[in-house]
């Protein structure tokens, strides 16, 4: 009974292990919005961390998360890492590239939960007077990744994030855009 339950117990390990292996290694996650608001507004949203903190969906899932910014306060070489709770980890990101009103990308370095490195790029195409932007992104999972998206749907976790990301970059920058409101004192 014992060779049974341990020969069943061997063929599930090497199954398991034979699914795991041909997942595929690439993924990428993305989502587009549509925003009244010209490119270069957007992009300079994106292309400085310290903006980037007050739309950043990540940030209100831990209101005590400890930022820490290093490098240049915007473009290529600006960095930040992180470190907060269960639901955000611990990890860094930096510019790599930064092309004005066109694309920042940035390569993220995650320590918590899991270890990993992947690419984030946003992207800005002008359609009349507002931009579509896109979140992306994408990476390589090695075996351990390819095991946990078994479980994890990293495109609805992510996805919605991202979703939710644009809306508040939505936010700030047309917020931005409205005219100052001029009160007048009573005499």
């Amino acid at each position: 009974m014992l060779k049974k339950i341990l020969l069943g117990l061997a063929i599930f390990i090497v199954a398991f292990v034979i699914v795991v292996a041909t997942r595929p290694a690439d993924f990428r996650v993305e989502r587009s919005a549509t925003i009244a608001a010209p490119a270069q507004a957007l992009f300079e949203q994106v292309n400085d961390h310290r903006k980037f903190a007050v739309w950043n969906p990540w940030l209100k899932l831990d209101p005590n998360v400890k930022n820490t910014y290093s490098g240049p306060d915007s473009g290529v070489g600006a960095a930040c890492s992180w470190e907060g709770n269960n639901d955000i980890g611990a990890g860094s990101s930096t510019i790599i590239e930064s092309k004005p009103g066109e694309l920042v990308r940035q390569r993220m370095d995650w320590l918590k939960p899991m270890e990993g490195t992947n690419t984030v790029d946003f992207t800005f195409k002008p359609e009349g007077d507002k931009t579509v932007v896109t979140w992306a992104m994408y990476g390589k999972n090695g075996f351990m990744g390819k095991m946990m998206s078994l479980f994890i749907d990293c495109d609805k976790m992510c996805g919605d994030q991202f979703v939710q990301g644009l809306k508040n970059l939505s936010d700030v920058v047309t917020a931005a855009q409205q005219p100052a409101k001029v009160t007048q004192a009573k005499p």
